[in-house]
């Protein structure tokens, strides 16, 4: 019988032990000190996050502007919400920009890769930082621990963060249970096409930072493919050993329902078929359905064979090109929300 044991790629195994780093390494009064020149922005994508946005606005202009100049401009992009979270992050001391301003004049794309985009042309940093606006118990290591290696390593041109997610149920709290979408549907993805990313711990995670002439040159998947895209595209572009990440401790945010994670792993399995395409790994030709059936218990509609509703969903994917390519068309002044 064949040996099956499997072990550690040796590229893999040597890229997370030199290019994995914990938050506590990044003190923010070393990285003021290894700043020089250089501007820092923040961008919170955010959508119907009043709940959660004033808090983390708050703390990072509290630790990383006024009491330590670390962070030079925080900005909010409010992605079209019908709450109070461009008021709730304007009161904090964030500048808010709406996402169909800064996109004004371009096609009309939806979701949250297409609010980044939009973000890093409203920043102005040679270093971009992003953070979901959803967190909850935010600390200013989520902002120092991302943007250190930047700051103070010239060859690293991206960073990941990682961490903790705990996942409460009626019947307890798995400390790991968060990551659903990565477990089934990213992570094996990556693995079977990309293995060099393999050492990502969370290749998912809203959490990262860049710098502008880097991110400026690839496209922003419109969906929830965004991070997994990126990964994809910055691996081709600058190599693994321009990425790095981070261990930021543990993040608390809100979860959502199964059906909700079925139609994030669907845009994820359209964003790597796109990059197969590219690559000619997959037909040119052929064109996967971009419809998502699934089924709601009971309901008005219910079907009498099935007690159940039909619910279709539309999955489908599109990308703003790099932003160096449209650089010339996006507003010069950031327009607020």
């Amino acid at each position: 019988m064949r040996d099956t044991q499997a072990i550690v790629s040796p590229v893999v195994e040597a890229w997370a032990t030199y290019r994995t780093t914990s938050a506590d390494d990044w003190p923010a009064q070393r990285l003021l000190r290894a700043k020089g020149d250089s501007r820092v922005s923040v961008v919170l994508p955010a959508r119907n996050e009043e709940a959660t946005v004033g808090a983390i606005v708050s703390t990072i202009r509290e630790h990383l502007m006024d009491q330590i100049p670390l962070v030079d401009e925080l900005i909010v992009v409010d992605s079209r919400s019908t709450d109070r979270t461009a008021q709730v992050a304007r009161a904090a001391g964030a500048e808010v920009v709406s996402q169909d301003a800064m996109t004004r004049g371009l096609p009309r794309l939806s979701g949250k890769g297409d609010a980044l985009w939009a973000g890093l042309a409203a920043a102005e940093g040679e270093v971009v930082a992003f953070v979901d606006a959803d967190l909850r118990e935010f600390r200013p290591h989520f902002v120092t621990g991302l943007i250190g290696p930047l700051l103070t390593d010239p060859s690293v041109d991206f960073v990941k963060g990682f961490y903790h997610r705990p996942l409460v149920r009626a019947s307890g709290v798995e400390p790991d249970g968060g990551g659903r979408v990565t477990e089934l549907a990213a992570r094996p993805l990556l693995n079977l096409f990309w293995p060099e990313l393999a050492g990502f711990v969370q290749p998912l995670a809203g959490e990262y930072a860049g710098r502008r002439v880097v991110l400026e040159q690839v496209p922003f998947v419109s969906g929830y493919g965004v991070e997994t895209a990126m990964l994809i595209d910055l691996l081709e572009l600058v190599g693994l050993d321009a990425l790095a990440q981070v261990d930021l401790g543990q993040r608390k945010h809100r979860h959502q329902d199964v059906a909700a994670l079925g139609r994030m792993s669907a845009q994820i399995m359209l964003t790597v078929w796109s990059r197969l395409q590219r690559r000619g790994w997959a037909s040119p030709d052929a064109v996967p359905s971009t419809l998502l059936t699934q089924f709601r218990r009971g309901g008005s509609e219910a079907l009498p064979n099935l007690d159940r509703e039909i619910v279709v969903s539309d999955i489908s994917i599109e990308e703003r090109p790099p932003l160096a390519q449209l650089r010339h068309r996006v507003p010069r002044r950031r327009v607020a929300a």
